[in-house]
């Protein structure tokens, strides 16, 4: 099938080569021609395990086409998606101005029926905006072409997205016309062979389904940390709790990790989208609220952690970071906890040598060069004459260390584990002061 995907991003880019390489014939549109260069070139503008050699292969192939043509783009496709940004308003909501820009451009160049699909997260109610504006630019243009607009929420994990893609739990369509099934069931088609993943259902509900999988997700998290700070106030250990209510199968173990708070694209994002869209139609949504406020809170833990042992004077202390990235195999650093805690060091006096596997030029491009952070080369480097580890990220290769090495280079061996990688009793027979989240193991209990 000959596609259009609008919006060369971490989905459209993502979800564009996947299609390609089961044989489809893409071309994605973006306004940036230095971005559309960079990927005729195979150079790949976000990291994502296994993404770069699949593009390459498929442009090579000639199945992935990348161009600045709007109206190449819109003469190419009977499928059209939209995959552009939503990022948050100043008031928090989803800005869809993108969305609308790239509704707008496929009825000015439209000459034959398309099936226009939303892949990027927006609020219940935008198929509908999508819709009235290609009416309305159909309507200055004198045509009557016909089109169907279509909710395709993606449900993508950065780290894994590839795979996700290739081999996705559940395919959502959301669409009021029955006529358009048949050619997304063939779109879909080989990523569908094994069972049957496709859930139908109306447009406001797939575009609901979207903020309703990620929000729950955020729930959980916000959750176990604000039961990890329970149990670091009652001599608890969150760790043990974490099996304990993970073993019950209603439960489960994802997304009960306690930590240092999450970031991203999506959970920020989409968590505060639907608080807005809720108190938009006047509803107030005191779990969501919640959620936002208890992962907000839990970004500033680690800097209590440092003022509480360094009795509220870290003014020239180096701390050694090991983690930018807000998750593992990304080189994202949109919300990230380290980003959080970094600035508060900074603004204490402290100085910051950082060490990421992915993501240091994304530190770079966002700081730029400064006195305060330095970034370093290795793990080990960050080490040297600090005067505390501190660990945001949970990258697998910072799970075992050498700790005699680390004993060495810090100037006093404390580690502050954002994501609790370690054991504290071991750390402790080893001779280190030890700070995890909700580990109950350096604050003593309130009762």
């Amino acid at each position: 099938m000959k596609v259009t995907v609008f919006g060369i991003g971490y989905v459209g880019l993502v979800q564009a080569a996947v299609l390609a390489d089961v044989g489809h014939d893409v071309m994605c549109i973006d306004i940036d021609e230095q971005k559309v260069e960079n990927l005729k070139k195979g150079n790949i503008p976000i990291f994502e395990p296994g993404l770069t050699s699949l593009v390459q292969q498929n442009y090579e192939a000639g199945r992935l086409h990348f161009t600045t043509d709007a109206k190449a783009g819109v003469a190419h496709g009977a499928i059209q998606f939209i995959a552009v940004g939503t990022p948050p308003d100043e008031d928090g909501s989803a800005d869809l101005k993108y969305v609308t820009a790239v509704a707008r451009t496929i009825a000015e160049h439209m000459t034959e029926r398309k099936v226009v699909i939303d892949k990027s997260t927006v609020p219940v109610g935008t198929a509908d905006k999508v819709r009235e504006v290609m009416t309305e630019t159909l309507r200055k243009r004198g045509s009557d072409v016909a089109f169907d607009v279509v909710s395709n929420p993606e449900f993508l994990k950065e780290g894994a997205a590839v795979a996700d893609c290739m081999r996705p739990e559940r395919i959502v369509l959301g669409t009021d016309n029955k006529d358009v099934i048949e050619p997304l069931r063939e779109l879909y088609e080989p990523f569908n062979r094994n069972h049957d993943r496709m859930i139908l259902m109306d447009i406001r509900s797939a575009e609901l389904t979207k903020y309703a999988a990620n929000c729950m997700l955020a729930t959980k998290i916000s959750f176990m940390n604000e039961i990890s700070n329970l149990a670091e106030m009652l001599g608890a250990d969150i760790e043990k709790v974490r099996q304990g209510i993970g073993s019950d199968s209603r439960i489960g173990y994802h997304f009960i990790y306690p930590g240092c708070g999450y970031g991203g694209s999506c959970f920020p994002k989409d968590v505060q989208a639907l608080i807005r869209t809720a108190e938009h139609i006047g509803y107030q949504p005191k779990l969501l609220q919640a959620v936002e406020q208890v992962n907000n809170q839990q970004k500033y833990k680690l800097t209590q952690f440092i003022k509480h042992h360094f009795a509220n004077d870290v003014k020239g202390k180096t701390f050694a970071l090991w983690g930018l990235a807000f998750k593992p195999n990304t080189d994202d650093m949109r919300e990230a906890s380290s980003r959080v805690l970094m600035e508060t060091l900074w603004e204490l006096g402290a100085s910051v040598q950082a060490y990421d596997p992915e993501a240091m030029a994304e530190a770079q491009r966002i700081y730029g060069q400064r006195a305060d952070l330095k970034l370093m080369g290795t793990k080990e480097a960050a080490l040297q004459d600090a005067d505390a580890l501190v660990i945001c990220t949970e990258w697998q290769n910072f799970r075992a260390p050498d700790f005699d090495a680390i004993k060495a280079a810090l100037k006093q061996p404390v580690i502050f584990d954002g994501r609790n990688l370690f054991d504290p009793e071991r750390l402790q027979a080893r001779g280190f002061t030890y700070y995890g989240i909700g580990r109950g193991a350096s604050i003593k209990p309130v009762i």
